[in-house]
């Protein structure tokens, strides 16, 4: 099995590690969805994402298609994902990219505004997990991944607000690796679905790592990476 052939939505693809996962998964030879609020900066992603794919003419040939959608607004992304459905789109693979930092000032200096902002990137895991749920258990090989911090295992008090988002992402993404693994055993299949956790340090230095490990997800069978932490700092 490879990524080549394989659906893969990147849910918040605008910010420069969503161009670099973009890239790294065309030039594998997987469709990319690409999917964000803002429209212009979606198109920009679509036309930067190819040349690396036009660079070598042995790379396998991607495509990517770019929708708009509000990742943290329920009904939008339903109706992304029947308007998907209707156009005979599949996906293998979800990859929540909602993230940002706000963080300082030791535990006084946590806001509840900060945390509202950083929270909705922990709703846009729960949001697009569920819609797509169906789709990824419906697949050969579905592969949902969430990108994480290594601030998970070691919370500071000047970024509580972000660790505890990430903490409750990662608890909601191994919520999506049981659910998995159970549909597989009561329907007495094979799992075919794996749902999979990416630490990082900080994503800026790991991105082309990030991206290359998200690439190899579909090298290897799910059950040896369902429910599992993989530590890239």
């Amino acid at each position: 099995m490879t990524v080549a052939g394989r659906t893969v939505l990147l849910a918040g693809a605008t910010s420069p590690s969503g161009l670099a996962i973009a890239r790294a998964l065309i030039g594998a030879g997987a469709r990319v969805i690409a999917v964000g609020r803002d429209r212009g900066k979606l198109d920009a992603l679509a036309a930067a994402a190819h040349p690396a794919v036009d660079a070598s003419a042995d790379a396998a040939r991607g495509s990517i298609r770019v929708e708009s959608c509000s990742l943290t607004n329920e009904a939008e992304v339903a109706a992304l994902a029947t308007r998907l459905a209707d156009d005979g789109e599949h996906i293998d693979g979800l990859v929540p990219l909602v993230g940002g930092w706000r963080g300082g000032g030791g535990l006084a200096g946590q806001t509840e505004e900060d945390y509202r902002a950083l929270e909705q990137a922990f709703t846009a895991v729960r949001v697009t997990s569920r819609a797509f749920d169906a789709d990824l258990r419906a697949s050969e090989a579905g592969r949902f991944a969430i990108i994480s911090s290594t601030a998970v295992a070691r919370p500071l008090a000047g970024g509580a607000n972000y660790a505890a988002v990430k903490a409750a992402s990662e608890s909601w993404t191994r919520a999506v690796a049981q659910g998995f693994a159970k549909a597989a055993r009561d329907a007495e299949q094979p799992l075919r679905a794996a749902a999979v956790v990416l630490r990082v340090r900080g994503l800026d230095d790991a991105i082309d790592r990030v991206a290359a490990q998200l690439v190899e997800l579909w090298d290897v069978d799910a059950a040896e990476v369902n429910d599992r932490i993989i530590d890239l700092a």
